[in-house]
């Protein structure tokens, strides 16, 4: 009989243990993924249909299936999707980084949102002393208010550890920015009007200090084509110091434990897309559907971070984490006004 040739060991007979592995991690998190991804479907079609944000549509409808946060058949799932779902998302947010035009702006006007950045993520890591809370809700929140709203809360809730942060501070912050952004959109533009300001502050002030991009955009081309373009590249520039904290804040708390200082995989994957995406030439197509994923992969772990949430001990815990986030957004909104007074008064 001829002699039995050696098994491929790449093949998949030759790891079974492989493939069977696979099967039953897939088994284990398909019923709580599903619920998230269902429920992050439905998020946005109801603000599709009806205008408000889809992340706090997100929280409120995975609130609503928190009874399935200890069913063991869907707590897998969501945990991932809370977690590993949310990390990939972020990561893909890089890739709708672009800086260009946010020169036109002038070196005092980028300047001087570094600057607010830096001072809000102070006072927010101040504030939540004064309140009591941990200097991680501080930097959380402060976070938040200083970059992107509900997307930089879920970038700084990935890399701080878990021991440092409760899922109920994460609910709480993209709740309380979420809201107070939407606020900020409406009020705003009125507010800097009555002040008698032009479309160049007026767009300036609007990229500084609304919290959401979306509303960056809607508050600012309320105002005028002018405000509206120098709105959405001062957010960018915001935005694009979210990896600079995230590298900070993840540094920080590894050294904490005394063990080897690395980057968190998605960071370095936000950092490389990030200029992928200014230093080469990218088609259009893929650069939407890469921005589509990345929201849609956040309405899906924000989802899961809801359905894990309840509302009953989110506020049982108390208000004071939506106390910390609104001074944190007039003390930003006071420091901008000044900036504004100081250079072009």
């Amino acid at each position: 009989m001829p002699a039995d040739r050696p098994q491929d060991p790449t093949s998949s007979a030759a790891r079974p243990g492989r493939a069977s592995g696979m099967r039953r991690w897939f088994g284990q998190v398909k019923g709580g993924l599903l619920l998230s991804v269902t429920i992050a479907f439905a998020a946005s079609f109801l603000s599709e249909h009806y205008g408000a944000p889809a992340m706090l549509f997100a929280l409120l409808l995975g609130m609503a299936f928190n009874f399935l946060a200890v069913d063991p058949r869907a707590a897998p799932g969501i945990t991932f999707s809370s977690q590993t779902v949310l990390r990939l998302g972020v990561g893909l947010l890089g890739l709708r980084l672009t800086f260009g035009d946010i020169t036109d702006l002038g070196l005092v006007a980028v300047l001087g949102a570094a600057g607010l950045l830096l001072l809000t993520l102070a006072a927010g890591t101040l504030i939540a002393r004064l309140f009591g809370r941990s200097l991680a809700f501080g930097l959380l929140t402060g976070g938040s208010v200083a970059i992107c709203g509900a997307s930089a809360a879920l970038a700084i809730a990935a890399v701080l550890p878990r021991r440092h942060l409760s899922e109920q501070d994460v609910i709480f912050t993209v709740v309380g920015v979420t809201a107070l952004s939407t606020l900020a959109m409406v009020l705003y533009p009125v507010l800097f009007a009555a002040l008698g300001l032009t479309e160049v502050q007026s767009g300036w002030l609007i990229g500084a200090t609304v919290h959401d991009v979306a509303q960056v955009v809607g508050a600012g081309y309320s105002i005028g084509e002018e405000a509206g373009d120098i709105a959405t590249f001062t957010k960018l520039l915001r935005v694009a110091m979210l990896p600079v904290v995230l590298i900070v804040v993840s540094q920080a708390y590894r050294s904490e434990a005394g063990g080897p200082v690395g980057l968190p995989w998605f960071v370095v994957l936000f950092m490389a897309l990030m200029l992928l995406r200014n230093l080469l030439p990218m088609p259009a197509p893929l650069l939407e559907a890469v921005s589509e994923a990345s929201r849609f992969m956040l309405l899906t772990a924000i989802a899961a971070l809801g359905v894990k949430s309840s509302l009953k001990e989110m506020f049982a815990a108390g208000m004071q984490g939506f106390a910390v986030i609104g001074l944190e957004t007039l003390v930003l909104l006071a420091m901008a006004l000044s900036f504004v007074g100081l250079i072009w008064g």
